[in-house]
């Protein structure tokens, strides 16, 4: 048992635990906001919350989530960003970055601004720029007119704005003083991510040896491996400094190769992330990421009139099942390997020290799943989380139409 000062206030147990490496039965004992006493087996006394079969993690961190329940995080509207925050909260992401797009520089400035308010109130655990410093040719569902170099008086008015709100930054390193803007970014302690890229090899073991630590979507929107230019997939996998994100949703990435990610990198460089756009949750339709119309058909985003896929419909949950049903390893081992890659291995990556994981001291932030890895019930910072409104709504829609 590993503990902190102070008595505990709510003792929980499930009969299933992941914490410190191990899954079995336990028990977890919130004080407040912390959890103060961590165990495995029985209770030392008679839980408060007994949930029986269920599995016990920690609270999801997703790094690459544009929006949710109808609402996008680019359009800089703090009621609805809120809203978006909410619904995943309600699936399990007890922490969020809010990923926002390629677009003009005066727009760009005023969503920071906005969603400064969401970070300063620990709503959100900071803004990521998805662009606008891109490669056209791999601009995915990025708007092209807004694509360009890297300016350093734009990086700086951004990087500074809502005081320090921007904690990454995704960018082609192949751009013109695009390794000279790695340098800016994790110079003004905010990560670099390399994505959206064409990049050789060679230049982007550059980028990363000027400080970039993250791979974007790996795979997605960069240079495919070729057996002549490994391309920027392979550089970024075969540093240990760097962490790579995979959009484990079974379309972004086929499973198959995400096992073989994890294999040669480990869990513990690994960042599974919806990328979800304002559709999660919602009905089929037509919906919008940045100033680009998005069409979901069976829960998929595509730019209208193309095979382009528009970030996701996802959920952390469903990420997380994913991980656990597709991992060629036992239940356990899949169980902490889908910890690790949910919670663990974002929040390091990140820099976020209190979150992430089970133990004494960190915030109390849980996810309860059924067996069959389900949500049951939410705890952030001590606190159980209500379904939330937009997310019912949302998922009455979604379950009315299936």
């Amino acid at each position: 048992m590993t503990r902190v000062s102070g008595s505990g206030e709510h003792l929980l147990a499930a009969g299933t635990v992941v914490a410190g490496g191990t899954v079995g039965p336990g028990w977890v004992e919130l004080a407040g906001e912390r959890i103060s006493a961590v165990g495995s087996g029985a209770p030392p006394r008679t839980p408060d919350t007994d949930f029986g079969d269920a599995v016990l993690v920690p609270g999801f961190v997703d790094v690459h989530v544009h929006g949710g329940a109808g609402a996008a995080f680019p359009d800089g509207d703090v009621g609805a960003a809120l809203q978006a925050v909410r619904f995943h909260r309600a699936h399990g992401s007890t922490t969020m970055l809010a990923s926002l797009v390629a677009a003009a520089p005066d727009e760009l400035l005023k969503a920071v601004d906005a969603l400064a308010e969401l970070v300063t109130d620990g709503e959100l655990a900071g803004v990521h720029l998805e662009g606008p410093w891109l490669a056209t040719a791999r601009c995915g569902a990025h708007d092209p007119l807004q694509l360009r170099d890297p300016d350093p008086a734009e990086l700086d008015r951004l990087l500074r704005a809502g005081a320090g709100a921007v904690r990454m930054i995704t960018l082609a390193p192949e751009l013109t003083g695009g390794v000279d803007a790695v340098r800016r970014i994790t110079g003004a302690g905010a990560i670099a991510a390399l994505g959206h890229t064409d990049a050789t090899y060679e230049l982007t073991k550059d980028a990363i040896a000027a400080g970039a630590r993250m791979g974007t979507h790996l795979f997605n929107a960069m240079a495919p491996v070729h057996h002549r230019e490994p391309g920027p997939a392979v550089a970024l996998l075969e540093d240990p400094r760097v962490t790579v994100e995979l959009v484990t949703d079974g379309l972004h990435v086929h499973p198959a190769l995400w096992e073989h990610v994890v294999r040669a990198a480990g869990a513990g460089r690994v960042a599974a992330v919806t990328d979800a756009m304002a559709a999660a949750g919602m009905p089929d339709g037509e919906y919008h990421l940045g100033a680009l119309r998005v069409a979901v058909r069976d829960r998929v985003a595509r730019l209208p009139g193309t095979g382009t896929i528009a970030g996701s419909t996802a959920t952390t949950d469903e990420l997380f099942a994913n991980i656990v049903r597709h991992a060629a390893t036992s239940r356990e081992e899949a169980l902490l390997r889908a910890v690790a890659m949910t919670s663990t291995t974002p929040a390091k990556a990140m820099g976020l020290a209190d979150v992430g994981a089970i133990e004494a001291g960190s915030r109390a932030d849980l996810v309860v799943l059924t067996e069959d890895l389900k949500v049951q019930e939410v705890y952030r910072r001590g606190d159980r989380i209500p379904r939330d409104p937009p997310a019912s709504r949302a998922e009455s829609a979604r379950e009315s139409r299936d």
